[in-house]
């Protein structure tokens, strides 16, 4: 089994390719907003350094959204062209669970309430709890909420970057981001099972609807 995994739905952009057993590749550029310009050649860097090619793929996953406007159009546009273009199944997969799944790897957290800032006044918020697996699983709906919502919405410990907005004094884990590693520790198990989807259903997931006329009063998209 061979998985690419495409993380750009937020600030920095990552890649990993993996197979059922280890990481073959694994590349961060967290550069901000340098999605477009390194995502291609990250990819292409990791075919060449596994020695495999697009078609040896059984699988592309990538990071669904929410977040970052831009950001998860790239990740989806990058996934479908490829998938696509070599009849490649997806696995999209949450923003919001990668960013779960990072607390853990990154801090041994097993029931989290992931946040993201989403710009005017409002986060991404969904929570999550370790499985068996080891993998987190959410445990309610991931929802846009404003700051006060946020708060009444919250089930454990806050972790990502809508932590600060919501409890400027608890910022212990906002630190924490996901990255490609996350994505494909989640979707390996789906791969394992063929459990994906066709190329045309690679399609981003936002929370904010209308979200293409918003970017001028986000500030940052």
């Amino acid at each position: 089994m061979k998985l690419l995994a495409l993380e750009t739905a937020n600030e920095q952009c990552s890649v990993s390719l993996i197979d059922e057993n280890q990481v073959l590749f694994y590349k961060l550029d967290d550069r901000a907003k340098a999605q477009t310009q390194s995502i291609l050649p990250m990819i292409e860097a990791a075919f060449q350094q596994a020695e495999v090619h697009v078609s040896d793929l059984d699988a592309i996953a990538f990071s669904r959204g929410p977040g970052s406007f831009s950001g998860v159009r790239i990740n989806a546009a990058v996934t479908q062209a490829l998938a696509w273009s070599h009849d490649v199944p997806v696995i999209p997969v949450s923003s919001l669970q990668a960013l779960a799944q990072a607390a853990y790897r990154m801090y041994q957290l097993t029931e989290v309430t992931a946040v993201l800032d989403a710009r005017m006044s409002e986060v991404y918020i969904a929570s999550f709890q370790l499985n068996a697996q080891g993998l987190m699983q959410l445990v309610d709906e991931e929802q846009l909420l404003n700051y006060e919502n946020a708060a009444a919405y919250q089930k454990y410990q806050m972790i990502g970057s809508g932590t600060k907005c919501i409890h400027p004094e608890l910022n212990d884990y906002s630190n924490v981001q996901a990255t490609a590693e996350d994505i494909a520790t989640i979707a390996r198990e789906h791969a394992l099972k063929k459990h994906w989807l066709s190329a045309d259903l690679a399609l981003p997931v936002y929370l904010r609807d209308n979200a293409w006329k918003k970017i001028p009063e986000q500030g940052k998209a």
